[in-house]
């Protein structure tokens, strides 16, 4: 029966003193790559920021001096993310509401689902702006900015559109 061999030059039993150390050295580099940043495109959405997006942003012409409504949509491509205010010069008093059974209720914020929209639209959802500082006519366009938790400030314009605007007819 033949023996192996070992090379000459090198002591016996050097090849298991380096199997702990290389072990660990491709542990750790496994791990790295284990790791996401918010911009993973691999991570789950839950994971990621939020890609926010606002479109459909109009107002009604409104029919009191003190008090009008805004509508649109925010929709999301990435992370959860929360609506928590809005402010605009046309009002101090800006309050965030949702219909539930026909009847309106004000609400501190709004979720903004992962990979998902957040509608504000006649009869739901809707930002109620009091006191305004002065009636917008139609073809005027008020600013606001939306506060999120996570996404900060964005700012929109809301285009003062007939009263009886309604978006699916443009009319």
């Amino acid at each position: 029966m033949r023996r192996p061999t070992r090379d000459v030059g090198r002591p016996a039993g050097r090849a298991k003193h380096l199997t702990g150390p290389v072990a660990v050295v491709a542990a750790a580099l496994v791990l790295a790559g284990c790791g996401s940043s918010d911009d993973d495109a691999s991570g789950s959405a839950a994971s990621m920021k939020p890609r926010l997006k606002v479109t459909g942003a109009y107002m009604p012409a409104p029919t009191m001096a003190t008090m009008a409504a805004g509508f649109f949509t925010v929709t999301n491509s990435g992370g959860a993310d929360t609506l928590t205010k809005v402010t605009s010069d046309l009002s101090d008093d800006v309050t965030l509401h949702s219909t539930k059974g026909g009847a309106m209720e004000e609400e501190k914020s709004f979720a903004v689902p992962a990979d998902g929209a957040l509608d504000f639209a006649s009869g739901g959802n809707h930002v109620m702006f009091e006191k305004l500082t002065h009636k917008p006519k139609q073809g005027e366009k008020v600013s606001v900015e939306l506060h999120f938790a996570k996404s900060g400030t964005v700012e929109v314009s809301l285009p003062v559109k007939a009263a009886t605007y309604n978006p699916k007819t443009g009319h």
